[in-house]
């Protein structure tokens, strides 16, 4: 699609719609949690995998927007049973389909790269 040639814009019909719109853009946009999904989304399930595949993250940062996204429902927290007790992260459903919508922003992103 050229400069030129734009689509229609979806309108927001209500304040319950544009209410949950700023909810949603300030969940993922929220600094590293749009990371965090996407590592969790990749296959990463321990924090120091996590932590290793989002550059510049600190161990404080991940532990609080991991509590962040589970109060959401986007990530779910197991406890291992073991020796040492393990702790292992992984999306919801509702995590998953976040992934799933904002992938076309995701493909955006990489298509609009000017490197």
């Amino acid at each position: 699609m050229s400069a030129t040639t734009r689509r229609p814009l979806p309108s927001i019909h209500n304040e319950e719609a544009c209410r949950s719109f700023q909810e949603t853009m300030e969940l993922v946009g929220r600094r590293w949690s749009g990371a965090i999904v996407l590592a969790l989304s990749f296959g990463a399930s321990r924090f120091g995998e996590i932590l290793a595949l989002v550059d510049g993250l600190s161990d404080r940062l991940l532990s609080q927007r991991l509590k962040e996204l589970e109060a959401e429902g986007i990530v779910v927290r197991t406890v291992v049973p073991s020796t040492p007790v393990q702790i292992l992260y992984g999306l919801t459903d509702r995590g998953q389909d976040l992934m799933t919508v904002l992938q076309p922003l995701i493909d955006w992103g990489l298509e609009s790269r000017t490197d």
